[in-house]
Parts: C-alpha cells; structure tokens; sequence
C-alpha cells in the first residue's frame, strides 16, 4: 500500500495502539494518524504471523502512476482520521503515541518537544473523513529543556514518561505529571550529558533500565540507570547531577573504519534494541554497514597494529598540508596578502588531489577481480584502525565488538534508521541510498532480498508489532506498507542484486570523496574565515575542535 500523496518527504513513522494506528510526520510538520479497516477484506494479501522476505510485496493504494499499476490488483483500505498541526517551526523528525494514552510526542528541528491530544478522536474520525486540528485545540505541551535540534523519542511503560535525545548531546526524561519553566532554567537534569552530538537512542521494553545512545562518534555508549548508586546530595533532597542520573558501562565500536570513511566523520545513524530477546544491539553506520551487537558479550582486549611500527608512513596529503604551512614569527598569525596566499596553495592541493582521486576510484571500478581492493585495504588498515583509547568521554568504559556485519546497501546521503524483522527478531532490515531496502537473515548474515521502496532513498522502515506488514517511508511524500503476498513479488529487485550490490559498495567505497572538493572548499573557506575573525578579536591559536565543522548531515 502507499498511503495518498502528502506534502512532504516522511521523517516519522510508528505505529500505534498494538498496531491499529500508524502516525507518520515530517517535513509539513504535521502529524497524521492512520487507520487499517479491519472489516475490509485483504485480497492478495498473506495475513499469516509468519514474515518470508522471499514472498514479500508492496500493495499500493494510491500515489503515482508509477506505484499505482500494482493497486490495480490489491489494495488494503487505509485512511487517514486526523491531521494535527504540531505548530513546530522545522522539520518533525520523529512522532510517538504514549503508551496507554492518546497523547503524541514529537521532535523537531527547532529543539522543541510538544505533546498532542485530541482524545479518542485521533484515531477514530466522527464524521468518517479527515479532521484536521489546528495547534491551539491539539498541542497540551512544549518543552524547550533541550538546546540542540531534538531527533528522537523513546517511549516507556507509562502515558507519562518518555525520553528524548538532542544534537545538544543530552539524553533527557520527561515527566507530564509534573511541570516546570524551561525558561527559568528549571529543566530537570539529563540522564546523559556527551561532549558530541547525538542522534539515535535505542530501548528494549524486555530491559528498559538500560538504552544505548550514539551520534557523531565512532562509539555508541550503553547507560543502565540501575546503576546510580547512593549520592548524598540526594539523601540531602538536591536532584542529582548529569553525572549522577546514569553510568555508562559498555562501549560499542568497530576495529576499523570502512573504505571510504573519513577520519573524524565517524557516525551512527540508526539504532535498535531487540523487543525478542533484549540484548541484541542493531547499529547503523554512515558510509559503513550494519552491525550486530549482545550486551551479554564480554569486551575483547584491543591490540593496537599500529604499535609494532616504529614509524607510521607519512600520509601525502597531511604532509603537503605541512609544507604549506608558514612560518610563524613572534607567534603571530599571519594575516593579508601572506595567508591569502596559503589558501590558495591549500586549495590548489586539495583539487589536484580531487582529481587523481577520482582517476583512482575509476581505475579500481575497473578492476573486475578485486584484487587491488584487498591490497589496498591491507596497505591502509593500519591507518583506519580505532583505538579505545582516542579521544572519547568515556574512553576508560571497555568496548564491546561486533558479532556481524551486514552490508550491500549504501548510507551516504540521508540520515537511515535500522530494524529487526520477524516474530523472532529472525531478520535484519535497513533502508539504501538507491532507493532500496535490504533483509538479511541475522543468523548468517545472507541477504535475502532486496526490495524497492522509494523513488530516492528509503530512510526508515518500521515493523507491525503483530502482523508481516513493513512501513517503508523515505525521501518521496509517500508512505509504504509491505507484507507476505501470494504470486511474484512486485517490488523485488533481487534479480539485479549483484548489480546493485556492486555500485552500492562503489558509492560507500568513495563515500564524501564523491564531493570532496566543494566540500573540502567549504570546509577551507570556513576555517580561513574563522582564523580571520579570531585575529581581529586578538585571538591566538584555534583547537581543531573550534574549526572543524560537521558536514555530514
């Protein structure tokens, strides 16, 4: 099915009340609340408990006529109820029924969260059409305790409390039985306070004590609440401090980055803890793939490779930067005619080193067997491995690798979740930048399927909680529903697999390189730029955390 064309692409997707409603919002910010007729009859449509990726279709409803050929045949009568105007000034990025309750939490870009609820209307139209609210009538709540732009929302056992996470690197509970001014500074303190953004937060209700967190990093970090021991400041009746709501006790990582990944623009762009079993861990990496992780598995011991040379071979590029480098008199920056000139030497360099890149990405493209690939990846392993001990705010917190690796899709362009499929958490599922979502079996990690879901990107899919169906939703202003279907599978793009697969790893393989001079550009005029001000302010010397700028989202 693809629900009727909205305004917007499709940020956020949930399902809700044991699946009867779906809730989906994004760029429009405005919330729609979804409802499946139960009466009506699912032709085609396999209503088993079973999921087979293999047997696996989209059954359209409406949209374009590109979709619209496939809903000639099978449709499921979905209707949106209501539309609720949130009132929030930038995109929705995530949209959540409190459990128990009517009431919906969202988040968005302009840092807020606001709590919605129009009773036992929102999933239930009196009149049988769409009613829409306006923000007066609907919004019951804005909360501003966070500073950054809010990302998502984890629900707990309660109609009351939930969690949010921020780019602000705050992991924060709210309580809508009490209240407090935001604006007084009143906010109750974080659960998680990191120096780094953060964007994902995964919870299992089998272990709702712990939640794992991550963002631009290369570690995503697990916190059990369980472990707040006894502080005297709240004997004495003072709430406590970020560091006191918390701690964390597992790190998790990779040993080394993926070709193409650039050091420094680590980051994790999905997460998901298993409902089945509540150990397993689904991380989603930019330019990378998804990996497996327990939280029953013991850290490993990390032997650093780097550590058996005595000396590291120079990288060219860092060292043509070096040379470029002027030297400084008196300690003075230099300013005028004399850093214009470096900026140019600088970007002069990083065009030249544009071009032989892509010339080199040609070549290996080339190259049917691979096997310079492989000589290439051992030549730069060394360069690409992690260390736990770099810079991190819990660097002393032991890390926990992998058990697998899925990969074939590509996660460059858009910000992509990740997901568990089956009754029994038996597969893995995440959206591609070709507009494809991939399944693989989790217990082997074979891929399974491929299956179209989006004309652009596919960005989030999100699990009945009872029944095969799969919401798909991504870069088009339409939602998909996916579910076991008798015949062919449609929208199964398994016969080019290997073809997609293959361009998929071409595009992770050159990963930001693909824009590396613009970027690059940006990157150089920004930081000459900041120099320029800090001299005039009479500022000496800037960190490299100062200057150095995220540009992956």
């Amino acid at each position: 099915m693809i629900a009727p064309t909205l305004r917007s692409c499709v940020n956020a997707v949930s399902w809700a009340q044991g699946g009867e409603l779906l809730i989906t919002s994004g760029d429009d910010t405005n919330i729609r609340v979804w409802r499946m007729d139960p009466s009506c009859s699912t032709t085609g449509a396999d209503t088993s408990s079973s999921f087979d990726p293999n047997r696996s279709s989209s059954v359209t409803a409406n949209s374009t006529q590109k979709w619209s050929n496939a809903a000639s045949q099978e449709e499921y009568p979905f209707a949106c109820q209501s539309v609720i105007s949130t009132g929030h000034t930038q995109n929705v990025f995530n949209a959540q029924m409190l459990p128990f309750s009517t009431r919906i939490a969202t988040v968005s870009g302009d840092r807020q969260v606001r709590v919605f609820d129009v009773g036992e209307a929102v999933g239930q139209s009196p009149t049988g059409r769409e009613m829409e609210y306006t923000t007066r009538e609907s919004c019951i709540r804005v909360l501003r305790c966070h500073s950054g732009r809010t990302k998502r929302i984890i629900t707990e056992d309660s109609p009351d409390l939930f969690l949010t996470v921020a780019e602000d690197g705050q992991v924060r509970q709210h309580d809508l039985r009490t209240s407090h001014s935001c604006t007084s500074g009143a906010c109750p303190a974080p659960l998680v306070m990191l120096p780094h953004e953060l964007s994902i937060i995964a919870l299992s209700p089998l272990t709702p004590y712990q939640f794992v967190v991550g963002g631009e990093s290369p570690y995503a970090h697990l916190f059990d609440r369980r472990h707040a021991g006894r502080y005297l400041h709240a004997e004495w009746g003072v709430p406590p401090d970020a560091d006191s709501a918390t701690t964390c006790v597992r790190r998790f990582g990779r040993r080394s980055r993926a070709n193409g990944e650039r050091k420094g623009y680590e980051h994790i762009t999905g997460a998901r803890m298993s409902a089945w079993n509540g150990h397993e861990v689904l991380l989603s990496y930019h330019s990378d793939g998804v990996f497996l992780y327990s939280t029953r598995d013991e850290p490993e011991n990390f032997e650093d490779k780097r550590g058996s040379r005595s000396i590291l071979t120079p990288n060219a590029k860092q060292r043509r930067f070096d040379t470029a480098k002027p030297p400084s008199s008196h300690g003075e920056p230099l300013t005028g005619p004399d850093m214009e000139m470096i900026v140019e030497d600088q970007l002069e360099s990083l065009l030249a080193d544009d071009v032989m890149d892509g010339i080199d990405d040609r070549s290996q493209e080339d190259d049917e067997d691979g096997d310079n690939d492989d000589d290439e990846e051992d030549e730069d392993e060394g360069d690409r491995l992690f260390n736990p001990k770099d810079a991190d705010s819990h660097q002393d917190v032991p890390v926990v690798y992998p058990r697998m690796r899925f990969t074939g899709h590509c996660n460059i362009e858009t910000v992509k979740d990740v997901n568990f499929l089956g009754p029994h958490d038996e597969f893995i599922t995440s959206g591609s930048d070709d507009g494809n979502f991939f399944i693989w079996r989790k217990s082997t990690g074979e891929l399974v399927d491929i299956l179209e879901g989006d004309e652009q990107v596919v960005n989030v899919i999100e699990t009945h909680p009872h029944l095969p169906l799969v919401a798909v939703s991504g870069i088009d202003t339409t939602v998909k529903l996916f579910a076991p279907a008798r015949g062919v599978a449609s929208f199964s793009r398994w016969n080019n697999a290997e073809t997609i697969k293959k361009n998929n790893a071409r595009a992770s393989r050159m990963g930001l390189s693909g824009r590396s001079a613009e970027l690059q550009f940006a990157r150089l005029v920004l930081n000459y730029e900041q120099a320029l001000r800090g001299t005039r302010d009479g500022g000496g010397e800037q960190s490299e955390t100062q200057l150095t700028q995220c540009i992956n989202q």
